[in-house]
């Protein structure tokens, strides 16, 4: 095979083998028969095929040094990158022996991290079969520019190519050019997450050394590498370090920032950083994969995992294949096999379900709204629909609480308006909260006033319904629920059950009773974690969480810490209906 790469090594082209979800179909290259065609009809040669592999972040960190002077020290993993014509990676690391450290002063102290390793570590790569890295990320500049510079002239003098980062601003965006079988293709990286110092390492200039940043709204550097690209014929490709740390749904700078890339002429927009496995699926043309997750890392705490395998013609993605792998105790990935491996691939299949992506090519991507919220007191329209979840003897009267109607995501990915009726006192800090999950990307699955369930907590939980208000009194006593002053909010009821002794509810959520919520457990999409987003937007409110709770578990639960009084005297209690739990 005629294999011509600048900026690189050759790669070897190997046919695909791999659990694929849209097949690659006629791969022939030359004419068609002439048997096979019409009396009127003109013979066009195919477009050639080839394959692309990504996978996510990789570094040589702790034990894992271990495996530097060894060949094959990636084991079988490595037969989906040999297979390829073309392999890619995030090489989360310096490699360098500069002693300085970068100050990183930008970062949260307690988050400081600094990585490096040896050359050996390229070669150890370039055995695996990965012929292209990403060094675009928030690890690249921890040894400073000396250290960038030290990675840098590694990968010349090693035949590993590396994009996203440069001696200036201009070859920082200048793409890796691999043409194989007659298909061009343009190798891009950029950082599009948090700038973690003040040192021009992070960010080139235009005389200065540095990384690829593309952390604005509206990257244009990036946007206009990648219309040069396109304009040049090539197939572009885009690997970011983007996205938000343990979210597997993407957020909406994410999907933005996808849309504007695919409208400049990229064909395939890969990424890592959150350390999770996100969806992957078309926006128009453009093959998005908006999170590899981990690969070769020193813990599994995250250890879902796998190799992207993209075959493409000059127009683009034709194809896509997920070989799973899961990170092993000493940070290594094994590919799954039999059930385990069907089951994996599904799980990937399904977490297309929050991106608005599109399981086939040329479907649109999900509209994109900005985020939008109102708060309006409660008109005599609302009155009439709020009789079952207020009446004579609730806590608050009506003129203190407010109707919130919400933008928010749900587990499609669509962006949905939601209504919700909380305490006044709460009404602003509460569509911040939304607004931070909206951005996020976190999903949820229908927010509708608890009245469109007659009031019924069990039946609107059974719905899975995001709610606030409901004049409740807690199960089996004769106090009022939070809920009845407004003061808390149950989010994903399904995904986040109420659990104490021998009770689950709903029903429906007890396959998420006991899954493990640790801040860094990969979870299904709507589960609130130790420390999750939710958890923590509406703990800078001063609320607390349920999952905290000792003698039982209110995954859903959040509440104000202290129940506002009414603006007058509540008149006596009325006859508690029989309906709630705990104190949610």
């Amino acid at each position: 095979m005629d294999v011509r790469a600048w900026g690189g090594a050759a790669v070897a082209a190997l046919a695909l083998v791999a659990c694929s979800s849209s097949p690659p179909g006629d791969s022939r290259t030359g004419p068609v028969p002439p048997q096979e065609l019409a009396d009127d009809a003109v013979a066009t040669p195919a477009s050639p095929r080839i394959t692309l592999a990504f996978a996510g972040d990789v570094h040589f960190e702790a034990q894992l040094q271990r495996l530097l002077p060894r060949q094959g020290a990636l084991g079988p993993v490595s037969r989906a990158f040999k297979r390829a014509d073309v392999a890619m990676v995030n090489l989360e690391t310096p490699v360098t022996d500069h002693p300085t450290r970068d100050p990183k002063e930008l970062e949260a102290p307690g988050n400081r991290y600094h990585f490096r390793t040896s050359p050996q570590a390229l070669d150890v790569l370039a055995d695996a079969g990965v012929d292209v890295v990403s060094v675009a990320n928030n690890h690249a500049g921890d040894y400073g520019q000396a250290g960038l510079a030290d990675t840098l002239a590694a990968g010349r003098a090693k035949g590993v190519a590396m994009v996203g980062a440069g001696r200036d601003l201009d070859d920082a965006f200048t793409p890796h050019r691999v043409s194989v079988d007659g298909v061009d293709v343009a190798f891009l990286a950029a950082d599009a997450v948090f700038r973690e110092g003040r040192s021009r390492v992070w960010a080139a200039g235009a005389d200065t050394p540095g990384l690829a940043a593309a952390r604005e709204t509206r990257p244009d550097a990036l946007l206009a590498a990648v219309e040069a690209a396109a304009d040049a014929g090539d197939v572009v490709v885009v690997y970011l370090h983007w996205g938000l740390e343990q979210q597997a749904c993407p957020s909406q700078r994410q999907r933005l920032l996808a849309r504007n890339l695919a409208d400049a002429g990229a064909d395939v927009v890969v990424g890592s950083h959150s350390h999770v496995v996100g969806g992957s699926g078309w926006s128009g043309d453009t093959y998005v994969g908006y999170g590899l997750g981990n690969f070769l890392w020193y813990h599994d705490r995250q250890p879902g995992t796998g190799v992207l395998t993209l075959t493409v013609d000059r127009d683009g993605v034709v194809g896509d294949a997920w070989a799973p792998a899961r990170i092993a105790p000493g940070g290594k990935p094994r590919p799954l096999t039999g059930t385990a491996r069907s089951a994996a691939v599904a799980a990937w299949q399904d977490r297309r379900r929050c991106t608005g992506l599109a399981a086939t090519r040329g479907e649109a991507q999900a509209e994109d709204p900005a985020y939008s919220s109102t708060i309006q007191r409660i008109d005599a329209d609302l009155r009439r629909r709020m009789r079952t979840s207020h009446g004579p003897g609730c806590p608050v009267p009506l003129r203190d609480l407010r109707y919130l109607r919400m933008t928010h995501r749900d587990f499609d990915g669509r962006a949905r308006t939601g209504e919700m009726v909380v305490h006044r006192r709460f009404a602003r800090g509460v569509t911040g909260v939304f607004r931070d999950l909206y951005d996020a990307g976190w999903p949820i699955a229908r927010m509708r006033l608890v009245d469109d369930y007659g009031g019924d907590d069990d039946r609107s939980m059974a719905a899975n319904n995001s709610s606030g208000f409901n004049c409740r009194r807690v199960a089996g006593q004769q106090s009022w629920s939070d809920h009845a002053y407004g003061a808390a909010i149950d989010l994903n009821p399904v995904q986040n059950p109420y659990v104490r002794p021998g009770s689950i509810a709903p029903p429906a959520g007890r396959r998420y009773a006991t899954i493990d919520r640790g801040s860094s457990a990969p979870v299904p999409p709507g589960v609130i974690r130790v420390e999750d987003l939710p958890v923590e937007a509406f703990a800078r409110l001063g609320w607390g969480w349920g999952g905290y709770w000792v003698s039982s578990k209110d995954w859903q639960h959040v509440a104000a810490p202290v129940r506002p009084a009414p603006s007058r005297p509540a008149p006596p209690p009325r006859r508690a209906r029989p309906a709630g739990r705990g104190t949610g």
